[in-house]
């Protein structure tokens, strides 16, 4: 995807994927940075753990407490990395424009609170949501997300645990979909599939997660993660080249490699 909105644009630039472990995330920044490199995406678990190691962070990252983006600035002698989050606003657009449901004024069932699931809530909670539900493995942290999103979107209601009724809209923001033998991100003791008409997937491969072909044969209408990775995908390359970024190629790339078509 990166290559192909690269290439479009005619810029002489590589995107690469490169494995670090957590605990080498501040060497690696900094052997980026010694190399020139013109930017960074990161994806988990570093997005928490860079906030700490970035010299600015752009409003967007400050808002929403994580770094997926990093762009390299040189001024002067030294060369300074800028922290962004692209994440956030592309779950919006990735919702409606797959599922047509509107954020503002529908009951959101979010399950996982982790990096991707925090920053899903609050930006939930910022669009004014009708109801949030909370459900995590680890109910501390659920807890400690809606007190988060309590605090700061106060008239947005949150609840931890789940919904006794129906709601509009079902998002996975946890890894149980990445192997096909992992089993479905909720109870099913406590909820059923068929209280919510939409469902998505953070996660775009496998293209049709465990949760999603559930999700169909309940009747939901489904979508998963390839429209989220391609906004925050692009807006990333616009941080990177200051150029608007050719979004149809860069779809095309993505589509062809997640789908085989």
């Amino acid at each position: 995807m990166q290559n192909a909105g690269i290439g479009e644009l005619k810029l002489n630039w590589r995107y690469l994927a490169c494995e670090v472990n957590p605990g080498n995330l501040r060497e690696a920044i900094d052997g980026a940075r010694a190399m020139k490199f013109i930017g960074l995406n990161l994806t988990v678990p570093h997005k928490l753990l860079a906030v700490s190691m970035m010299d600015e962070l752009d409003a967007s990252a400050k808002l929403w407490g994580a770094v997926n983006t990093v762009r390299f600035e040189e001024r002067g002698e030294k060369i300074r990395a800028i922290g962004y989050n692209t994440d956030a606003d592309a779950i919006a657009p990735a919702v409606y424009g797959d599922l047509r449901v509107k954020l503002r004024g529908s009951k959101v069932l979010l399950l996982g609170a982790g990096g991707a699931g925090r920053t899903a809530a609050l930006k939930f909670a910022s669009e004014n949501v009708g109801e949030l539900f909370l459900v995590n493995r680890t109910k501390s942290k659920a807890d400690a997300v809606a007190e988060e999103a309590r605090r700061r979107f106060p008239k947005v209601p949150v609840t931890v645990g789940y919904p006794v009724g129906r709601v509009d809209l079902v998002v996975n923001a946890t890894s149980l979909g990445l192997k096909a033998s992992d089993p479905l991100p909720f109870d099913g003791k406590q909820f059923s599939l068929r209280q919510a008409p939409a469902v998505f997937d953070m996660i775009y491969r496998p293209a049709e997660t465990p949760l999603l072909k559930a999700a169909a044969k309940a009747g939901c209408k489904t979508a998963n993660g390839i429209a989220m990775l391609l906004y925050q995908g692009a807006k990333a390359l616009e941080i990177w080249s200051g150029k608007r970024a050719p979004i149809d190629v860069m779809r095309w790339a993505l589509e062809k490699e997640v789908y085989g078509s």
